[in-house]
């Protein structure tokens, strides 16, 4: 009876947090921790527990594909170097000063890079709902580095464990192969999986159907990686980006509407459960903190905290810009073309293999110089000082980390209690609150702080877009008829329609008079949305007058809606 006492106590808390949300203007993560917190002091919920496995095999593929269906491959492109530099070399060096840190705490060097492999990726899940109101460009860099940034930490997590335990051994060229596997392996078990899925897609008729595969997609990509020893969460984040490119083409249209709203409303609620699930380990961890007091495990959680908050300040506002560096290669002598060419044919015996080798070699290296100078020549706009201090805010840490501090083992291989777990639970867990609490509260107010300028490129974009296809499809009109057989008086109709619609475009990117323009399309949609809602109203009617059966009610009113949700544009993903 438990199991459904917790949905309905998890369900009636998002509810209710969201509500606070929205009236109260504060991040809904910030109070689902807090309720989660409260409801861990309550008898009945004190048992119920957060497994690991939970965390990574159901949540996690879920809200990671999601995230990566609704984010900007372009803007990945052009921002790759920042987001690459931040989602390894970030989460490595905050490894690094936590463990540096919890040793210096007392934790042996094992236990310290435990601790500080599950403290260093950002969370995926938070950021996406703190950084909403942010500038497209800083969202889509914070919330791929959320993305990418836990492969390399569970990397790094698992080998920490494992020579902690006693099974792994270390040295550079293991954990250098490691690294390899978990992002060339991941990227190309989420390839496979997009390919396998769309193949699927491509056989079957039915939206239900359809959706089906759509829901087994990321879990097969991260069973796929997993298998093989690699990146999960890669697997995942390459299959998203890989079915948001080819999807728009690929999935039908009444397909792609069920989708959107299950996916919507699926990811929403199984994000707001595990910030409340996160929030009732909490007193859990307080009480098996043991081999520390209390105040010792406080101060750890406030030193902690400030050296990464204070790591990701000096990454943001001390690393050059890439650009910067890429030119700096390219401009460098080992890319440079050999000064004189290798006479292969003329040497004899070993000479002529080592001319050929040499041959080789100063040819790729021209290849590389090639790639590295048209990178360097890709030049995004620099982030701003303001907009830096934003995202150093942003990074908080959420239920990845709870979860990997969590499945740390209890016991050595050889039986004795693994040292200082509980320490590393109760840290991550403040750790946890401190920067969802704190910096979550915070950032609204960084934010207004700051004035970055609105971001206005999507509404221009979409403009274009509008206004290019009601051109083409009304200069493309003729043919469609004639190849669909379509009336003569049928097309004259639609041919009015789509000039009308065209007019209210070209008015409203009026750049000498917009005015009228967006008056005009106000009023053509206002008109529209009234006769839908009037046209609703009078089938509904025609039902209660038992002229017509639910059946065809259901049918006429998802016309209806499809045609008001396109008007009203709400709740469109980013």
């Amino acid at each position: 009876m438990l199991g459904l006492e917790l949905i309905v106590v998890l369900g009636v808390a998002v509810l209710l947090c969201g509500i606070a949300a929205r009236r109260l203007g504060i991040p809904a993560p910030v109070f689902l921790l807090l309720i989660g917190v409260l409801l861990g002091f309550v008898p009945a919920l004190r048992d119920v527990g957060l497994p690991p496995v939970v965390v990574l095999l159901l949540f996690l593929p879920a809200l990671l594909y999601w995230e990566s269906l609704t984010t900007s491959l372009r803007e990945i492109r052009n921002n790759l170097g920042p987001i690459v530099l931040a989602s390894t070399g970030l989460v490595i060096l905050t490894a690094a000063a936590v463990a540096v840190v919890g040793h210096g705490l007392g934790l042996p060097w094992g236990c310290a890079w435990v601790l500080g492999a599950a403290i260093a990726p950002t969370d995926a899940a938070a950021v996406a709902v703190l950084a909403r109101a942010l500038p497209r460009r800083l969202v889509t860099v914070l919330r791929t580095e959320s993305l990418v940034n836990d492969g390399t930490a569970l990397v790094i997590y698992g080998i920490a464990v494992g020579v902690t335990v006693g099974e792994e051994q270390l040295n550079p060229a293991r954990v250098s192969w490691l690294l390899a596997l978990s992002y060339v392996g991941g990227v190309a078990a989420g390839l496979v999986t997009a390919w396998l899925s769309l193949r699927i897609r491509r056989v079957l008729d039915d939206p239900l159907l359809e959706n089906v595969v759509s829901l087994l997609t990321p879990f097969t990509a991260f069973l796929l990686a997993e298998l093989i020893r690699a990146s999960g969460v890669l697997a995942v984040v390459a299959c998203g980006l890989t079915m948001s490119q080819v999807a728009p083409r690929a999935i039908r249209a009444d397909t792609r509407t069920q989708s959107v709203a299950f996916w919507s409303l699926s990811t929403y609620a199984l994000n707001g459960a595990l910030f409340v699930l996160v929030g009732l380990q909490l007193p859990e961890a307080v009480k098996e903190l043991t081999s520390v007091g209390l105040y010792r495990g406080i101060a750890a959680v406030g030193i902690i905290s400030a050296v990464i908050i204070g790591i990701r300040f000096l990454w943001l506002f001390a690393m050059p810009d890439p650009g910067a560096l890429l030119r700096r290669l390219a401009q460098s002598r080992l890319l440079q073309p050999s000064p004189r060419p290798y006479a292969i044919g003329t040497a004899s015996g070993f000479h002529t293999m080592v001319s050929l080798a040499a041959s080789v070699v100063g040819s790729e290296r021209r290849h590389l110089g090639r790639m590295v100078r048209w990178a360097a020549r890709q030049r995004p706009p620099r982030i701003s000082r303001r907009a830096r201090v934003v995202a150093a805010v942003s990074g908080v840490r959420g239920a990845v980390s709870l979860a990997a501090a969590l499945a740390v083992p209890r016991h050595l291989n050889w039986g004795a209690p693994f040292p200082g777990r509980d320490m590393i639970v109760f840290v991550t867990a403040g750790v946890i609150v401190v920067t969802l609490v704190l910096q979550g509260l915070a950032l609204p107010y960084v934010v207004r702080w700051t004035r970055l300028p609105a971001d206005t490129t999507i509404e221009q974009e979409r403009h274009l877009a509008e206004t290019v296809a009601t051109e083409r499809a009304l200069a493309a009109m003729d043919e469609i008829a004639d190849v669909r057989g379509v009336d003569p008086m049928v097309v004259e109709r639609m041919r009015i329609e789509y000039e009308k619609h065209l007019r209210v475009l070209r008015a409203h990117g009026d750049e000498a008079d917009p005015n009228p323009g967006r008056r005009a399309e106000c009023d053509f949609r206002s008109l529209r949305l009234g006769l839908l809602r009037h046209k609703r109203e009078t089938v509904a009617q025609l039902r209660d007058e038992q002229l017509i059966d639910d059946a065809a009610l259901r049918q006429i009113q998802a016309q209806l809606d499809a045609e008001e949700v396109r008007l009203s544009r709400r709740d469109l993903p980013d």
